[in-house]
């Protein structure tokens, strides 16, 4: 099934942006709880690139989870495109309101799930901070899949233009970027 799924995903053009952070990812600081992660928001600015390079707009969909754990998301995400400069600006292509599908009744949620499977036990990037182990079968089988449909784009921000991985590595939720 895993070999259809990105076989269709690659006859119909897909791309793969997705956002691997360490098995062992510490909970949120109690005064970080109500904003997005350091992953989720590098999520949203590729699927951004990646619809302004597409000049189309773009919905957030997300696997149904608990209620009220998809309610804290939803306003995270909502604070995120309202409260932030950068949020707005992104909010030209990425429709700020996320909704939620229960993923067995939604075949694209499903062939999401392959791909995050894959990543999570058979891609590293050790060229970029990923090295856990994997489960060989699975790097074998479907990292060259990943390869071939990971988004790879530019990206402008402030007058400066720069390549966009799809898949990108984030060590730590928390720390800022900055001085490194």
């Amino acid at each position: 099934m895993a070999h259809g799924t990105f076989q269709l995903l690659r006859d119909q053009g897909a791309s793969i942006i997705a956002i691997a952070i360490p098995r062992d990812s510490p909970k949120p600081p109690a005064d970080v709880s109500e904003i997005l992660r350091k992953d989720q928001v590098f999520l949203l600015e590729r699927y951004f690139y990646f619809l302004q390079a597409q000049k189309e707009t773009g919905l957030i969909v997300l696997d149904q989870t608990e209620k009220s754990d998809d309610r804290r998301l939803v306003r995270r995400i909502e604070r995120y495109f309202e409260e932030t400069v950068t949020g707005r600006h992104r909010a030209a292509y990425v429709v700020p309101s996320p909704f939620f599908v229960s993923s067995d009744m939604a075949y694209p949620v499903q062939a999401a799930d392959i791909c995050i499977y894959c990543i999570n036990w058979g891609y590293r990037m050790p060229h970029r901070g990923m090295d856990a182990p994997t489960r060989e079968e699975i790097a074998t089988e479907f990292g060259d899949w990943i390869e071939d449909l990971e988004f790879y784009g530019t990206g402008r921000w402030h007058g400066k233009t720069f390549n966009v991985d799809g898949i990108t590595y984030v060590p730590d939720l928390y720390e800022s970027r900055r001085g490194t």
